[in-house]
């Protein structure tokens, strides 16, 4: 008998200016068995918050409080490369998806219509099976 080897929960910090987003974000996540471990509003708290937990993923807003999601995604692949980014954004335009996975971003979802799909998003970029 095989016996199933149990893989780690895909560890995710939040990077968003709104705290009711990040509350349900945190709730749908942490249903789908994810570990939130950090979250921050502004680029440079995520940044050193990113740096600081070494997330599997970063759940990163376009706009941020006094700054934009590109600032934390530029520094964070500069010193960590391997941590990986869902953009999760109502500014969705073709413009700004092109620029975010053009830096690194691995996958970049609407909040408004791609609400459903963040959790299996961030279990394939974090690098685990979706069950």
């Amino acid at each position: 008998m095989e016996q199933a080897i149990a893989t780690p929960p895909v560890r995710v910090f939040l990077a968003d200016d709104s705290g009711e987003i990040r509350r349900r974000v945190a709730d749908i996540l942490v249903a789908n068995k994810i570990d939130v471990i950090g979250y921050a509003e502004t680029p440079d708290d995520c940044i050193s918050g990113i740096l600081g937990t070494n997330p599997d993923v970063v759940v990163l807003d376009v706009q941020l409080e006094g700054g934009s999601g590109l600032q934390v995604l530029k520094a964070v692949k500069e010193k960590a490369p391997e941590v990986a980014f869902v953009v999760f954004s109502n500014n969705s335009g073709p413009a700004y998806r092109k620029r975010y996975l053009g830096e690194g971003a691995n996958r970049f979802l609407d909040k408004s219509t791609e609400f459903g799909q963040l959790a299996q998003a961030v279990v394939a970029a974090g690098g685990r099976a979706v069950h």
